[in-house]
């Protein structure tokens, strides 16, 4: 085996890890319930998901499943999620390294509701200003992926309607905190609207625009 084939493996390998632990993140923070989410990573031209109907606390090392952006399984043998055309559609439009999809309880709720979240914190401009619902289709099809995408133009998150959420980043960490910050919005629009007698403030687009340029910034920088 050549010291570069060698390299290859061991950042595959790390990078399931890191995947294995943000999979089972989703779960432990109530976003997800038992396999109903997926999570992927991008390492070259493979990409690491989730498998298929497999609890995430049961994943092991051995269990590295990987396709390529063509969809060609090429790691492991176990079945990779039925959501992949969608994780794929992602990775071959933008520059993604990392796919979060989850069926968080808030964001659902709201995707059942209106056709875009209400600009009611500045956080929407982290995902790149109002938060877009993709129109329903059945999940795994090619046709969502393409509604996710239309959804996406210029965003790093959306909602998908009447079934949960995808957001990407570079780091799995940045694609994950992206749908946690997703989750509490939609939880934070709920919460507000449905008190009686009043309706939230919402921002302009000229906030949201500011918001999202002073958020680039934001944070400790290399």
């Amino acid at each position: 085996m050549t010291e570069e084939r060698r390299d290859a493996e061991r950042e595959a390998a790390q990078a399931w890890e890191a995947l294995v632990a943000t999979a089972r993140r989703t779960v432990a923070d109530g976003l997800v319930v038992g396999t109903s989410g997926n999570v992927s990573a991008r390492v070259g031209d493979l990409v690491l998901v989730t498998p298929s109907g497999v609890p995430y606390d049961r994943l092991t090392p051995d269990d590295i499943t990987g396709v390529d952006l063509g969809g060609r399984q090429v790691l492991g043998t176990l079945v990779p999620t039925s959501e992949l055309p969608m994780h794929l559609a992602v990775y071959r439009t933008t520059d993604a390294r990392a796919v979060v999809h989850t069926h968080a309880v808030h964001a659902t709720a709201v995707s059942t509701l209106v056709s875009e979240l209400p600009p009611v914190h500045y956080m929407a401009g982290a995902l790149g200003g109002r938060v877009r619902v993709a129109a329903y289709a059945t999940y795994g099809t090619d046709e969502l992926a393409e509604n996710i995408l239309r959804a996406l133009a210029d965003r790093s998150g959306c909602l998908l309607q009447n079934h949960g959420t995808i957001t990407y980043g570079s780091t799995l960490d940045q694609a994950y905190d992206r749908t946690a910050q997703l989750e509490w919005m939609c939880r934070l629009w709920l919460t507000a609207s449905s008190v009686p007698g009043l309706t939230p403030s919402l921002l302009t687009d000229a906030q949201m625009t500011e918001a999202g340029t002073r958020l680039k910034g934001y944070g400790q920088q290399k």
